[in-house]
């Protein structure tokens, strides 16, 4: 298991100077040529799935096979929501295994953005996720994402950077000093200064939206100046772009399989060079030494009934998997009996929680303490619950930790 706490990652990369690559993206060309890249540098790395780009995939399956490559990596990964707009967002982000979301309220504002990212971080805490926030404002210039963030850059303020720490409790934050969404017309004014103060007011880990077409020596200077985390996209996106063009250049008869040959390596070889441009590539190991890893934790369950016949049983299990679902933090619900009827226990709940944090936010939860009291406890007096930490995995998984990618 690969997966790790992001805030750890990016602390580990803010006490350093270097900055680790949120990449987002699409399918799953783009998660195996991010995580191909990252097993070849030995580099963290997010893998990043933004609410923006939802039109092009189904973010629930597209989750089940990012979380599944991540967790046969052997390198440091996150599952990171960029670009979440609201708190459901982020709950069905948690809830589905992203270990980092990000709300995005900067249109918003200040009061209001405010508002809205503290809302988010007191329900991603008691998950034990890490929430990062945006201040300021990073418009498009060309490109698709010129359409998703219309209008005019607004630069973060750092006096308003600090206050707006202070009163969300986020853990890392992004900020405008001059990059842009989508391709650049040409080279930016950095407000370099402007970081260097931000930096110096929240000692926080900062992130830079909009990476693409940065210079070398601009990427050195933002790391310098407190960049932890860079978001990437268009780069790749021009990369697969350029290579199925190429392929239909040399066979215009060519099916899909044919369009996409090389699509892969061509974004891997742009991620490779990102990571050793920002200083990830060869940090893997200590940040699996100093990192948290990411696990679940399975509330377990085993009782018996009094009073009630099969059928209501059915009926209170069914009322529980859809209300306890819908709890942040809760990833999974499995309810069920046992296959011989003389066991010593023959009903069972399994509730699988995002993270150990959830243990306590779950119990006291009103719709959990509502549906407990009123449905589950009065007929299930004889039960024993035990919560699990995961620490063993399949031996597909572990067969498979070392190389997949190489």
């Amino acid at each position: 298991m690969a997966l790790v706490y992001m805030g750890d990652m990016l602390n580990h990369a803010y006490r350093n100077q270097y900055a680790v690559g949120g990449f987002d993206l699409v399918n799953l060309e783009f998660l195996d040529a991010i995580l191909q890249a990252g097993e070849r540098c030995r580099s963290p790395l997010i893998l990043s799935l933004a609410e923006s780009h939802f039109e092009y995939f189904d973010f629930e399956i597209a989750m089940a096979a990012t979380e599944r490559a991540a967790r046969r990596a052997s390198i440091p990964v996150a599952i990171h929501l960029d670009h979440g707009s609201s708190l459901e967002s982020a709950i069905r982000a948690i809830n589905l295994g992203c270990s980092g979301v990000m709300v995005d309220a900067s249109e918003e504002p200040f009061e209001e953005n405010i508002a809205r990212t503290h809302e988010v971080v007191q329900m991603a805490h008691g998950c034990g996720v890490p929430v990062e926030g945006e201040l300021g404002y990073v418009a498009g210039v060309e490109g698709e994402d010129a359409e998703k963030h219309p209008g005019e850059v607004r630069y973060t303020s750092p006096g308003e950077a600090r206050e707006y720490a202070d009163r969300t409790g986020v853990d890392c934050l992004a900020v405008s000093v001059g990059t842009v969404h989508g391709r650049m017309r040409s080279q930016p004014n950095l407000d370099f200064d402007r970081l260097a103060k931000i930096n110096e007011a929240l000692q926080l880990p900062l992130v830079i939206h909009g990476g693409t077409g940065l210079s070398d020596e601009s990427f050195r200077r933002l790391i310098t100046n407190g960049v932890a985390k860079i978001n990437y996209y268009t780069a790749l996106n021009d990369a697969a772009g350029a290579r199925i063009r190429a392929n239909a250049e040399n066979d215009p008869k060519g099916g899909y399989t044919s369009m996409v040959k090389g699509v892969r390596s061509a974004m891997a070889e742009e991620v490779k060079r990102c990571m050793e441009l920002w200083g990830s590539a060869g940090k893997a190991d200590a940040v699996l030494a100093e990192g948290r890893p990411w696990r679940p934790v399975e509330h377990t369950i085993i009782y018996n009934v009094s009073g009630v016949d099969d059928r209501q049983v059915e009926a209170m299990m069914a009322r529980g998997r859809e209300v306890l679902a819908k709890i942040p933090g809760v990833r999974r619900v499995f309810t069920g009996w046992a296959v011989n009827d003389n066991t010593q226990y023959r009903f069972c709940w399994l509730v699988q929680f995002a993270h150990e944090n959830v243990i306590e936010t779950y119990r006291n939860d009103p719709e959990h303490v509502a549906f407990a009291n009123e449905y589950f406890r009065p007929i299930a007096g004889d039960r024993i619950s035990v919560d699990y930490v995961g620490i063993g995995y399949d031996i597909t998984e572990v067969g498979r930790a070392r190389g997949q990618y190489g």
